[in-house]
């Protein structure tokens, strides 16, 4: 891709709302671990604390890619939490948790969802570095919300049907609005 069409495709990046068919499709493998890879990441980064995330899929701003980032501190400055997670696998899982959630592709909604407590997960980063780690706690949800989103499972899917009724009209706004943020 050439600078003009990178500077592009970066500038067109925002966060997709619910019910924007992006976030219902199943993620593609990531292969090319580029410069044009890492330039996504780092507007990524910027989109996620600008709008308040602890994590974001790329799927959330229009990439269908498994890449996900998070910082379970939500911290700009706090640059030792962050993490790129490229191709994530879930080896294994145990426990289970019931908390609250809430999404940048869902504003204003918070539902509880049951997950579970910790994971071992592998994964690689944006130069395609191969990881495998243990991950508990809020960073495995944080990590199971984002990977929901690559397989195009969104908070809406996970709503109890009391969620549903409680966010019909909200639900029903979103759809009534459009794709986008």
């Amino acid at each position: 891709m050439t600078h003009q069409g990178l500077c592009a495709t970066l500038r067109l990046m925002k966060l997709r709302t619910y019910p924007d068919p992006v976030l219902l499709k199943r993620s593609e493998t990531v292969e090319n671990f580029d410069e044009e890879l890492r330039e996504k990441v780092a507007q990524m980064w910027d989109l996620m604390y600008d709008k308040g995330g602890v994590g974001l899929a790329a799927a959330q701003v229009g990439w269908s890619v498994q890449l996900l980032l998070m910082n379970p501190s939500g911290s700009r400055e706090d640059r030792d939490a962050e993490r790129v997670v490229v191709n994530p696998k879930v080896i294994k899982s145990w426990g289970k948790e019931k908390s609250e959630e809430g999404c940048l592709s869902f504003p204003d909604i918070t539902v509880d969802v049951t997950r579970k407590k910790g994971l071992r997960l592998a994964w690689q980063d944006e130069h395609g570095k191969q990881y495998e780690e243990d991950i508990n706690d809020f960073p495995a949800r944080v990590i199971q919300h984002e990977i929901d989103h690559l397989e195009g499972v969104l908070l809406v899917h996970r709503m109890s049907p009391v969620d549903r009724i409680r966010y019909r009209r909200e639900l029903e706004e979103m759809l009534a609005s459009g794709t986008t943020g």
